[in-house]
């Protein structure tokens, strides 16, 4: 309550504030440092930036170093439940843990025993010494050889000392002279980083100013692609194109990854592309754009029938300029999530998944005209576009192209269905005699009856 003092006809209000501080430690000491283990990272943090104060004041004034007077003290009392901190194991792996990056060397001092041997004679001499440690008796050693003189038995006693270890003396491998690193000490570092369990061929890093330094004139942008391994990515039919034209491609296969070319637009005045999502524009001459406008005119009869036969599933068709030896791909819309990005996003537990279903909806099917699959579809599909055999092989090699772009499938067993019965095609089984002995189980609507004029039309193609 506030107290009215009175001084003539002015009235002063006078407020006093009390602050429990005890309270207050307990409030700080259970919510900032629930992680308990924060607090030997802290006082290492904290003698790390007084070391780096005392250097920075020296550099000015270099008295200050030999004054002698710097250095802290600090005496910490554990809890019963916390014990585990005096553990030399226990320590190690907080500083390996949090610490291993800092610049000054971090010292653990421990208290060790050691056995020692020494004769009667010097045993009696340090009988008298009482900051020696206590003899113990281990027994005497006598050995009777045929009458020679024995030798002078010995006692045992264990020694105390103070040992002292570097914690951090390897200093990370990125802090350090890439002259200095062996192969071996490369090795691990590898293997933990990228959880191989095989060693590296060879070593060779490159930034991305390097990148844009091999960059030839006519190319506009980095290209780069996500996924789940080296190797799948390596192998993907979106890279064919860009590398058959000699521009390199950025290997991109940690999941972080896609969450960090989304805030990196661009680099040095160079436009990030993925080769994976729709607008990738690669570098033609005259005679390559005359031949993708006569694909385009020719194909688009045929990509309106895939769209119309897709429907939702896809957003549009159109005529790829990135596909060599692929029939189709699929990429994603520029603002949607990719074949990689896709598979983090279900894997979350709190997913958000009216986002996903609008970000999931992006996908766009690119057909390759030069392939003789695409070539052969265009001629059935000018030929009867209501055939029901065309409407099977789209949605056939829709499903296919979705599971090689990196895409999963919403019904496994339909796509399982019509796998199965291509191949019954090409053994020449009969389907009628299949389904009398065991009934199939119900089709959905989009598969097309399996009469013996629909296996044809398939026979035909296949």
């Amino acid at each position: 309550m506030p107290e009215e003092v009175h001084h003539g006809e002015e009235e002063v209000e006078t407020f006093a504030f009390q602050a429990e501080i005890a309270q207050l430690m307990s409030l700080i000491i259970n919510t900032f440092y629930s992680n308990k283990e924060v607090f030997l990272w802290e006082l290492i943090s904290n003698a790390s930036d007084a070391l780096d104060k005392i250097h920075y004041e020296s550099l000015t004034d270099p008295s200050k170093l030999d004054s002698g007077k710097e250095g802290t003290k600090v005496i910490l009392y554990l809890k019963e439940d916390q014990t585990e901190y005096l553990e030399e194991r226990r320590v190690k792996e907080v500083v390996k843990k949090h610490s291993q990056v800092i610049g000054y060397p971090i010292t653990l001092y421990l208290e060790r025993e050691r056995e020692k041997e020494i004769s009667d004679d010097e045993a009696e001499e340090e009988k008298d010494d009482e900051e020696k440690p206590k003899i113990e008796d281990g027994g005497s050693d006598e050995e009777d050889d045929s009458g020679k003189d024995k030798k002078k038995e010995t006692k045992k006693f264990k020694e105390k000392y103070i040992d002292q270890e570097e914690l951090n003396k390897t200093k990370p491998i990125w802090t350090r002279n890439p002259d200095a690193i062996i192969e071996e000490e490369y090795g691990e570092f590898y293997k933990s980083l990228t959880n191989d369990w095989e060693d590296h061929l060879a070593v060779k890093h490159f930034s991305v100013e390097e990148y844009v330094s091999h960059m030839k004139e006519t190319q506009k942008s980095i290209y780069y692609i996500t996924g789940e391994s080296k190797e799948q990515v390596a192998n993907s039919a979106f890279v064919a194109r860009v590398r058959k034209q000699g521009f390199e491609v950025v290997y991109m296969t940690e999941p972080i990854d896609g969450y960090s070319v989304q805030q990196l637009k661009q680099f040095d005045g160079k436009s990030l592309a993925s080769v994976t999502k729709e607008g990738l524009q690669l570098p033609e001459d005259e005679e390559e754009k005359k031949k993708m406008e006569e694909s385009k005119a020719k194909f688009e009869n045929l990509c309106k029938l895939m769209k119309e036969i897709l429907d939702k599933k896809v957003e549009k068709v159109t005529v790829s300029i990135r596909l060599v030896s692929s029939p189709c791909c699929i990429v994603t819309s520029t603002y949607g999530w990719t074949a990689n990005r896709e598979q983090i996003m279900k894997a979350q537990a709190l997913r958000d998944n009216s986002t996903m279903g609008y970000m999931m909806a992006k996908k766009h099917l690119e057909i390759n005209p030069d392939h003789p699959i695409v070539e052969t579809l265009w001629q059935k599909a000018e030929a009867d576009k209501n055939d029901k055999a065309v409407k099977d092989l789209v949605v056939l090699l829709f499903e296919t192209t979705l599971l090689s772009s990196g895409f999963s499938l919403e019904d496994p067993q339909t796509h399982s269905h019509r796998i199965y019965r291509m191949i019954k095609l090409g053994l020449g089984i009969d389907e009628d005699e299949v389904a009398a002995e065991e009934p199939s189980a119900a089709v959905p609507d989009e598969i097309p009856p399996e009469g013996d004029e629909d296996a044809s039309r398939m026979e035909e193609v296949d």
